[in-house]
């Protein structure tokens, strides 16, 4: 009898019958949060002229959202320790839908900590969600493909991303009377009478509160479907758990996964500075919002692109080798947007989207993969609180953006010399855990 032919990452099943309802169902998931993320970017903008704030002060709005990641990341993995996947999801969804819903009072009161705090409070939510999703995804399966299962899965996130940006760009920005500009291309809000901004904050506010309370009915539908539907446990909640101080030391000692969180934070630092400061990048060669909106659902529609291209990749490309390919594109393309000035360098920032496209889902699948179920959750978590870096680097960013130009250049193109420093972490990381890899392979 011949023997079996060996499993292999290209006659691997991806994703097993049994496991089918439950990873379509998690899926689904990415896709929520995806909304979430990619709508409240260009709210930054929004924010900038309705609230008469500067680029600095409005990028707390990403401070806030991705704050909450940083805070909620670690009880989310301790809650699912404690419980399961499945507990963690249902949580999760209520803390969205609760975020989402503080909205409608943070309209109401014209207050922009209100929507801050509101925007903190759903991405307790999100955190939960990414802490729980991303690991039950790699866990539904065989180990050996367990990266692609998960490129697969995140290839659903620029889904939501782009109905979010849809939505911003057909029916937020073009409604917003704020955004109004003269023959000049000037725009008059900030000449107006104080009655009449008011006015106009009244009714803006309410364009911006009525996507998020939308989202939030939807949250609460999927809370019902995963509440009904039975989850299998693939947890180590059944087995002795390690203690909290020993996964602790085990993820300190895995040198992989240790580099891992520090690229995750410079790769979500880079990848949320990109998007968030398109519309100023635009607006600096005088195209409005709403038009500036389109190049940010143009770089989506490259990054959903390169998701599945990436996933199809991997079946004969090692995912380290192409995580350090792909980070010399986007590199390139960075420095393309800090160099030129004008539409070419305009181009050069949305097609850094096609290079981001499978870091976050690799580097993620990359440091996780030798660490034992029984670390996972806390693993995972580490890996989202990593999403800071998207907190703490755009206010950065807006800073250099309100200098106006920067030694004659103009300063929204200089901002974008720190997301080229990020891809030089994320290009690195590639290419030391290939070589990690092959040194492994060999002895």
């Amino acid at each position: 009898m011949e023997n079996p032919a060996p499993l292999t990452g290209q006659n691997l099943k991806l994703v097993e019958r049994k496991y089918l309802l439950p990873f379509i169902l998690i899926t689904s998931l990415f896709a929520l949060w995806g909304f979430a993320n990619d709508i409240t970017n260009p709210m930054v903008a929004a924010f900038q002229t309705v609230m008469e704030l500067s680029a600095a002060k409005a990028s707390l709005v990403q401070f806030a959202f991705y704050g909450g990641y940083a805070t909620m990341a670690i009880p989310a993995a301790l809650f699912i320790r404690k419980f399961s996947y499945k507990k963690g999801i249902l949580l999760g969804l209520a803390l969205y839908a609760v975020g989402a819903f503080l909205f409608i009072p943070a309209a109401a009161y014209q207050k922009f900590s209100f929507f801050c705090l509101s925007l903190y409070i759903l991405t307790f939510g999100l955190a939960f969600l990414e802490t729980t999703a991303s690991p039950f995804i790699l866990s539904l399966g065989r180990k050996e493909n367990a990266t692609r299962r998960l490129n697969l899965s995140q290839a659903f996130n620029p889904m939501g991303s782009l109905c979010g940006m849809a939505v911003a760009s057909l029916i937020v920005l073009p409604n917003l009377w704020s955004d109004r500009r003269d023959d000049a291309g000037n725009i008059i809000f900030s000449s107006l009478s104080d009655a009449e901004k008011a006015s106009i904050r009244l009714h803006d506010l309410a364009v911006i509160r009525d996507p998020y309370v939308a989202i939030g009915l939807v949250v609460l539908i999927m809370f019902i479907v995963i509440a009904l539907v039975k989850m299998p446990n693939t947890t180590a909640s059944g087995e002795k758990q390690n203690s909290i101080r020993q996964t602790l030391s085990n993820l300190w000692h895995n040198k992989i996964y240790r580099e891992g969180v520090f690229t995750q934070i410079f790769y979500v630092a880079a990848q949320i500075m990109t998007w968030t400061f398109i519309i100023q990048y635009a607006d600096n060669l005088g195209i409005n919002k709403a038009t500036a909106q389109n190049y940010n659902i143009v770089a989506m529609i490259l990054f959903l692109c390169g998701r599945f291209i990436s996933t199809f990749l991997m079946k004969y490309v090692n995912g380290r080798k192409l995580l350090a390919i792909f980070g010399i594109g986007a590199g390139l393309c960075a420095l393309g947007a800090v160099l030129i000035v004008g539409m070419p360098g305009l181009y050069c920032l949305v097609g850094i989207s096609i290079f981001m496209s499978l870091m976050f889902p690799t580097i993620y699948g990359i440091a996780l993969e030798n660490v034992d179920l029984q670390d996972s959750s806390l693993g995972a978590a580490f890996l989202v609180m990593a999403i800071v870096g998207g907190a703490l680097m755009p206010p950065l960013q807006g800073m250099i953006i309100d200098c106006g130009t920067i030694l004659g250049h103009p300063a929204v193109n200089v901002s974008y010399v720190l997301p080229l420093i990020c891809f030089i972490v994320v290009t690195v990381y590639g290419v030391r855990s290939y070589k990690r890899m092959k040194r492994e392979t060999l002895a």
